[in-house]
């Protein structure tokens, strides 16, 4: 019982995540590698909140949520000028700047949080304090999975409303056609800083839940690798609608755990794992290319 619950928890993340990336790629048109980055904004902030200040889960989780929104502007502002090939540039710039400043800005022996070692570098955070809510301490398999399933059920629900208000229409006719958006008045660098801050803004709750389910995190959260599944479950269950990011969610969290129940040796199981994704994004590349649910693929 206790491994679907955790396959719960894991897939409410990534729903989240997915969602969150597929408002800067399906709906506004921008290819971005640099994702990972804020997820891990937002976990090693509620981690050094939690651990180093003592705060409780619902102040550590706006502030967290207001530190992603506050560095969103690292890729909204070059989203103004740049698209194409060096929009995806910069993005990985920003990637690969998060991830130094999280693997470097450490020393071993000092209190995690100071100056000196404000994230502990490589080793990362650990005894990250479970979430625990008006007096209720979410400790246990259950009681966590369903409140990331809440948690999930409302960014999505959230996620919904906006991309079928006027605003998600306007984020579409951006991404379509940004010049005849611009010659009917619309302020389109307005709505760039919009979408890229509430796309981190999500990408940072999802960093809280796992930070708060592992009770550790490391700047592997921020690893280029840690982008790249993001953007192939937007590749497999498709962009520009509410459907596919769920389903490509959904559907490469469950692949590694259906090969964990087939008989093959632990030392080429991982191998096993990519070999499965890299043929799964093969097929639905030459098959579907807009993904099994998506209505808009980047050219």
């Amino acid at each position: 019982m206790n491994y679907v619950l955790h396959l719960l928890i894991f897939a409410s993340m990534y729903v989240i995540l997915a969602l969150s990336l597929d408002l800067v790629m399906g709906y506004m048109g921008r290819f971005n590698l640099g994702h990972a980055a804020f997820v891990a904004v937002g976990g090693y902030t509620y981690a050094l909140v939690t651990v180093a200040l003592g705060w409780g889960f619902i102040p550590a989780l706006v502030v967290a949520v207001g530190v992603a929104v506050m560095l969103s502007p690292l890729l909204s502002l070059p989203a103004w000028r740049f698209k194409g090939d060096l929009f995806i540039m910069l993005t990985l710039v920003v990637q690969t700047l998060v991830f130094g400043v999280i693997h470097n800005w450490g020393e071993p022996g000092q209190p995690v949080g100071s100056w000196r070692n404000f994230t502990n570098g490589p080793f990362g955070i650990a005894k990250i304090p479970k979430p625990d809510i008006l007096g209720i301490s979410l400790d246990t398999m259950g009681s966590m999975a369903v409140f990331s399933l809440i948690v999930a059920g409302v960014c999505a629900l959230i996620v919904f409303r906006l991309t079928h208000s006027p605003w998600g229409r306007l984020l579409k006719c951006a991404r379509d056609d940004e010049l005849a958006l611009r010659g009917l008045g619309k302020d389109v660098r307005r709505l760039k800083v919009q979408a890229f801050a509430f796309s981190c803004a999500l990408a940072a709750v999802g960093g809280v839940i796992y930070a708060s389910y592992v009770s550790y995190i490391d700047p592997k959260a921020a690893s280029l690798d840690a982008s790249i599944l993001l953007l192939c479950m937007l590749c497999v269950g498709g962009m520009g609608n509410f459907r596919g990011p769920v389903i490509g969610a959904l559907v490469l969290v469950l692949i590694p755990e259906v090969l964990r129940l087939t008989p093959m040796p632990s030392a080429i199981a991982a191998n096993v794992r990519l070999l499965a994704y890299g043929l799964l994004l093969v097929v639905v590349v030459h098959v579907r290319p807009q993904g099994i649910a998506g209505e808009y693929r980047i050219e």
